[in-house]
């Protein structure tokens, strides 16, 4: 349940194009740590780079516990919708994404740093989901909590060979 069914070291590590190939048309990225730090106030650049080229193939959509006060800047600058308060792992962002852009499930994928938010939340809604590395150790309180869970997830992982922490997969 847990498990990510892809796992890369950043965004910029994603192989896209092959997952145009499986069907995917749309990339929900959760924001703190996955495309930005937690204290940067504007996008970063190559952030913006790189989701212009990728608007090109795909709808492309931010999913965070976030305010929408924190998201705003993002939204503007990628030209992208952003949903805050998502109250991840649960699954309301993607239903509202799914109702109002008609798509299916097969369709999407959750791309995230964390374990009990991003990969649980598109595991429950059954999409695709990729772990990337946290962008820094700078985590806010409540981010702190999940990083201890998960390392608890990551540890079972290892002991059953089936995940290790910095071996990347497609």
């Amino acid at each position: 349940m847990l498990l990510p069914d892809m796992y890369k070291k950043t965004i910029f590590d994603i192989n896209y194009p092959l997952l145009k190939e499986r069907g995917i048309t749309c990339l929900i990225f959760d924001l703190d740590n996955t495309l930005a730090l937690l204290d940067e106030k504007e996008c970063p650049e190559a952030v913006i780079s790189l989701i212009a080229k990728l608007k090109k193939d795909f709808k492309v959509f931010i999913i965070s516990n976030n305010t929408k006060k924190r998201l705003k800047p993002y939204e503007e600058a990628l030209e992208i919708e952003a949903i805050s308060f998502a109250l991840k792992p649960l699954t309301k962002g993607f239903r509202q994404i799914i109702k109002k852009y008609n798509l299916k499930k097969a369709e999407m994928v959750m791309i995230g740093d964390q374990i009990p938010t991003d990969i649980l939340a598109g595991k429950r809604f059954k999409i695709m989901t990729i772990l990337v590395d946290a962008l820094a150790k700078k985590d806010l309180k409540i981010t702190s909590f999940n990083r201890l869970i998960e390392k608890r997830i990551i540890s079972r992982y290892e002991k059953k060979g089936i995940f290790k922490k910095g071996e990347y997969y497609e």
